[in-house]
């Protein structure tokens, strides 16, 4: 759980206990009180300790936070803390400084979105949150992302969205590059993915029986139907996606050592920009370095390989060596003279 979802509900905990008159709250009591918490949300998470508990009232009472009116009244040698006034809850207060910072984060992710169909209440909400919070964005950019605006099938993700949050089953005609025409079938849509400027469907193809992915630019229509959703399929996309690069996999596949030796040149971009999340690296030669990677070997990891040219060289699996050699020795042939 992100540590800030942990300070908010730690934050809540003790904004009940400053305004309950019925009990008298010390250190340990509110401590308890955060720990219970975030038991509750998430039973495996660890607690906090006395120092943590003392910086989150700090915060609270700071201007960052809720400038909260907290009272600190002796009981003999302890002490217990107390709102000033009783009717006083940081739910009612306008939003700090930390959560305005924090929507107008937001508020740049969300201009992503403005133009496509289905998102047209962004173009309307935005301009109510920048009055709201007399913020005004630059006249000139500064933060950009990767997004290809003349990109086939971006018209198609609010549709998808929709039929996501409200679990529409969807007939689709998609028609794959090699086939002579499109075809249809159904769809549980589940998931979408961005891969390389690209967006992906996955859902449960029934005709199938398992996950299928499909690339918008190839979708040619959508339309809902009447077949009921199954709300028992449970599918755990972050397991999906974690053995592989990209977003290619057959159901089947499991993830094996892939080696390279990647050049000195090259191994500073490999070192702060890992090709996956399993890299590793396993010895120093004069020339340069060798790192390792547990994955499925696919056609992503492939073009990300390729990419690199002679600065990457696969050494085992055999097999996946053997296909990069081959695709090599394709390349070559391409520039052949004529």
């Amino acid at each position: 759980m992100p540590n800030n979802k942990n300070a908010t509900i730690r934050y809540q905990a003790l904004d009940k206990c400053f305004r309950n008159p019925g009990r008298r709250y010390f250190w340990k009591d509110l401590l308890d009180a955060c720990n219970h918490a975030l038991q509750e949300y998430d039973p495996g998470i660890a607690g906090i300790q006395r120092r943590q508990l003392l910086d989150d009232i700090r915060f609270m009472e700071s201007e960052q936070g809720w400038s909260i009116p907290l009272e600190r009244h002796k009981d003999g040698k302890r002490v217990y803390y107390r709102y000033e006034d009783m009717r006083f809850s940081i739910n009612n207060q306008p939003i700090n400084e930390t959560e305005s910072n924090q929507i107008k984060a937001a508020l740049l992710v969300l201009s992503r979105f403005k133009g496509l169909p289905q998102f047209d209440w962004i173009n309307e909400i935005i301009p109510r949150f920048e009055q709201s919070f007399n913020f005004r964005p630059e006249s000139k950019e500064f933060i950009g992302f990767d997004h290809n605006e003349y990109l086939r099938g971006l018209d198609q993700i609010g549709d998808l969205f929709n039929a996501i949050m409200y679990r529409k089953v969807l007939s689709i005609k998609y028609k794959p590059f090699l086939a002579p025409e499109a075809i249809a079938f159904l769809i549980y849509p589940y998931y979408l993915k961005q891969y390389n400027s690209r967006w992906f469907l996955f859902g449960f193809n029934p005709e199938l029986d398992k996950i299928t992915n499909l690339a918008l630019d190839r979708i040619e229509s959508i339309e809902e139907t009447g077949v009921n959703y199954n709300p028992s399929f449970v599918f755990d996309f972050q397991d999906y996606f974690e053995d592989i690069v990209g977003v290619s996999r057959s159901e089947n596949d499991q993830p094996v050592k892939v080696e390279l030796f990647v050049t000195n040149q090259l191994v500073p971009y490999i070192q702060t920009k890992p090709l996956h999340g399993s890299q590793k690296r396993i010895s120093q030669l004069e020339d340069g370095q060798i790192f390792s990677l547990f994955v499925i070997p696919n056609y992503e990891l492939e073009q990300l390989i390729l990419s690199h040219g002679e600065k990457i060289r696969v050494l085992s699996p055999d097999n996946f060596r053997e296909r990069i050699r081959s695709r090599l020795r394709e390349a070559l042939k391409a520039y052949q003279p004529i």
